[in-house]
C-alpha cells in the first residue's frame, strides 16, 4: 500500500465508518459461532466484527500487521499470520468466512480464485461466505497509485464462486462504487 492508502486505512475516521457500516453488512446472515475473517489489514473490520460474533479468527498475510493485531486482540480474536490462498486450517473448521475491502489487494484473479477455493474448503457444510469490496473508479485508481489493485468484475463473480463449489450465490453492486456477495457451501 502507498503511504496515503496506509494512512487512510489505519485512521480513526476509517475505523469509525467501518464500525458504523458493519452491523448492516452482516445483517440477515447467520454467521454461526466460528467466523473466519480473511485479510483484516489494520484491523478496522476486526474491531467492528469482534462484538458481533461469538468466535472470530482472522488470517493476515502481512507479518507486521498480524503481529500488531495479535497485540491488540490478545485473547479476544485468534490472529493467524498466513495466506488466504493457502490457509493453515482444517477442512470444515468455520461456520462462515468473511472478507471486507481486501480482495482488490490480491494481485491476480487466480489468487482471488484460490481464496474462494480455500474459503469453500474451510467452511462447514451449509456455511456462508460474505464479502464486500470496492470497484474500480477514477478516484479509487488514484488512491491505489503504486499499490496492487485488482478490482473484481461483478459479472465474473458468480461463475468464479460456482467454480469453487459454492451455491445460493447472490451478487449485488453499485457501478464504479462497490460489490457485495454471499454464497453457501452445500449442506
Amino acid at each position: 500500500m502507498n503511504l496515503v492508502h496506509r494512512k487512510l486505512c489505519s485512521s480513526a475516521l476509517w475505523a469509525k465508518a467501518v464500525a458504523a457500516e458493519m452491523p448492516g453488512n452482516v445483517a440477515g446472515f447467520d454467521l454461526g459461532e466460528s467466523v473466519l475473517e480473511i485479510g483484516p489489514g489494520f484491523g478496522a473490520t476486526t474491531r467492528a466484527l469482534v462484538g458481533l460474533v461469538p468466535g472470530l479468527t482472522a488470517i493476515e498475510i502481512d507479518e507486521a500487521s498480524a503481529d500488531l493485531l495479535k497485540q491488540e486482540f490478545d485473547g479476544r480474536v485468534r490472529i493467524v499470520q498466513g495466506d488466504g490462498a493457502a490457509m493453515p486450517f482444517e477442512d470444515g473448521e468455520f461456520s462462515s468466512v468473511v472478507c471486507f475491502t481486501m480482495l482488490h489487494h490480491v494481485p491476480t484473479t487466480a489468487l482471488q480464485d484460490a481464496i474462494f477455493t480455500e474459503a469453500f474448503r474451510v467452511l462447514r457444510p451449509g456455511g456462508i461466505l460474505r464479502a464486500m469490496d470496492s470497484l474500480e473508479s477514477f478516484p479509487f485508481r488514484l488512491l491505489h497509485l503504486g499499490d496492487t489493485m485488482n478490482a473484481l468484475d461483478p459479472v465474473s463473480v458468480w461463475p468464479r464462486l460456482t467454480g469453487a463449489g459454492f451455491t445460493d450465490i447472490k451478487v449485488g453492486h453499485v457501478p464504479k462504487r462497490s460489490i457485495e456477495f454471499s454464497a453457501r457451501k452445500p449442506a
